[in-house]
């Protein structure tokens, strides 16, 4: 519900164009007949086909946890990869079209200016349980997420009433004028799946999506941590060259990835630093991508205890970042951030690029008490185990902050691990990446810097009225005046990264991803930030 329709004309245009002139593309290849790019006419799909001869496993190399929550309407991780080869919405979103496309839905139309949305449900769906999908199951689906009222559910904010006038229509009332065909294209809290039987699935033993994939087996702490298996009555069919077996192995060190790769024991690596990235551009056997991103690095400061409760610090840890080194040793997989926002989304401020500069970070400290005259500072900070562009913002920052009298003591962790030290208030600096939910800066503020008696992803812990105040306007401003979200979000950045300090924002990624060359038809999608649409791809024969 942050959406207004200009958006879709003026604050994506750059992003899509990004996009457009990736090597990857962000093309979203639909089922076995690709569905129109617009909601206007329904597309016709294949019956489904038997299962045939491609028994080859694609397999995923992530470097952290895959699942953190097996729940559709309270997931919010990591685990947005298995879960979007699981579960479908109404909607899928194309970067490349900057359009949603049908999924679960084939046609819509909006009414009283945005305020009412009707939508056509595909035929023909099952769930994985068996059970039909038609528009009352498709309701409750929405209502139980929105009562759930976790993790993105507050993409549904905007929503009054959902009725399901006949099987196949779902009819929403809006509270305030909402493109609905984008928020029902969110990579989180926008999955329809069959509430009768949802409360199974939080063991990893059963799903209730209507995917082409579902649950094969999950060990959670294994190295194959999750292996997914072809759904046979998939809606879409099966051909005899898609992968029918899907395999998750996780793999915390990327040099170990790209050895696995190089071997074919894995199919994909979602990130190689740019050694190893240039490196595969020229192994036979390998293909490469690079893809602009709507994913950022924020550096988060505690506000709420220790030495960096003191906002001098936390101004003084933001000018010790080597902000134009980092940038140069990653040699084109990122670029340098401005403001909170990446460029291409409504809420990005020009103009707002941080530089290091030590001189000011050392008067900063000492006027604070520390510093090189003063009893050396020592500060925690934890990280993503196996992330090599993390590790290497750890290092420069360690040695810029050894020339101020300040050691770093710093922890790579598995994402569950950190996450849980983080909610514990148990850092002073917590180093993650963030992206929205779909293609829409509230989802930065909301989450990341609102208010919250228990931390769960605000993990700077800032508390402050004003900014949490301004942030609960930011949907309905969004959707009625532009200008005003506009001059909203620049204020908020500026509270939130000047005044607060509560955090520096490094680069924004630059996807490089690695392949083996037997692969075919994946295309990168910044709106799903490493989501690999595994039913799109095929083997070559």
């Amino acid at each position: 519900m942050r959406w207004h329709k200009r958006l879709l004309l003026s604050g994506l245009a750059g992003a899509v164009a990004m996009a457009a002139s990736a090597c990857a593309g962000g093309q979203v290849r639909g089922a076995a007949s690709p569905p129109p790019s617009t909601g206007e006419t329904a597309a016709t799909q294949p019956a489904p086909q038997p299962a045939a001869s491609n028994d080859d496993t694609f397999v995923y190399a992530p470097n952290l946890d895959v699942v953190t929550d097996w729940d559709p309407a309270t997931s919010y991780s990591n685990e947005i990869v298995a879960m979007s080869n699981i579960y479908e919405g109404l909607t899928r979103y194309n970067s490349e079209t900057r359009k949603p496309e049908p999924r679960l839905a084939t046609e819509w139309s909006s009414a009283a200016e945005g305020k009412e949305w009707t939508f056509k449900l595909r035929q023909g769906v099952k769930f994985h349980t068996g059970a039909p999908l038609d528009a009352e199951a498709a309701k409750k689906a929405i209502e139980r997420t929105i009562k759930q009222n976790s993790g993105a559910a507050y993409i549904w904010g905007a929503v009054d009433t959902i009725e399901a006038p006949d099987a196949s229509t779902l009819k929403f009332t809006l509270k305030y004028a909402t493109p609905l065909d984008v928020v029902a294209s969110s990579g989180y809290a926008a999955y329809i799946y069959d509430t009768e039987a949802v409360d199974q699935v939080k063991d990893g033993k059963t799903d209730a999506g209507t995917g082409p994939y579902t649950i094969d087996s999950w060990q959670k702490g294994k190295e194959t941590e999750l292996t997914l298996k072809a759904f046979e009555d998939y809606w879409g069919g099966w051909k005899p060259d898609q992968y029918k077996k899907v395999a998750f192995r996780v793999t915390p060190e990327i040099t170990t990835a790209w050895q696995l790769l190089k071997q074919g024991e894995v199919n994909f690596v979602q990130r190689l630093n740019p050694q190893l990235f240039e490196q595969a551009s020229d192994t036979e056997g390998v293909q490469v991508t690079r893809t602009p991103s709507f994913q950022n690095l924020l550096v988060l400061f505690n506000t709420a205890g220790g030495a960096t409760k003191d906002v001098r610090v936390r101004q003084a840890l933001q000018l010790a970042i080597d902000y134009d080194g980092l940038l140069a040793a990653l040699k084109g997989s990122g670029v340098k951030a401005s403001g909170l926002v990446p460029e291409g989304l409504v809420g990005h401020v020009a103009n707002l690029e941080a530089k290091q500069d030590l001189n000011r970070a050392q008067e900063l400290l000492a006027s604070a008490g520390y510093g090189a005259d003063n009893e050396e500072l020592k500060l925690t900070l934890t990280y993503a185990q196996g992330d090599e562009d993390q590790k290497l913002l750890v290092t420069l920052l360690t040695s810029a902050l050894q020339r101020l009298n300040v050691t770093l003591q710093a922890k790579p962790m598995t994402w569950n691990a950190q996450w849980d030290q983080g909610k514990g208030k148990g850092q002073d600096i917590f180093v993650m990446y963030w992206y929205p939910d779909y293609p829409d800066a509230y989802s930065w503020f909301l989450n990341v810097f609102r208010s919250k008696d228990k931390p769960e992803l605000n993990l700077s812990y800032l508390k402050n009225a004003e900014i949490d105040a301004a942030i609960d306007e930011l949907p309905k401003l969004t959707a009625t005046d532009l200008f005003a979200a506009e001059t909203s979000y620049e204020n908020l950045t500026k509270k939130i990264m000047q005044e607060q300090a509560a955090v520096a924002v490094p680069y924004v990624q630059t996807y490089q991803r690695a392949l083996t060359a037997d692969v075919q038809g994946y295309a990168d999608n910044p709106a799903y930030p490493n989501v690999v649409f595994f039913y799109d791809l095929k083997r070559a024969s």
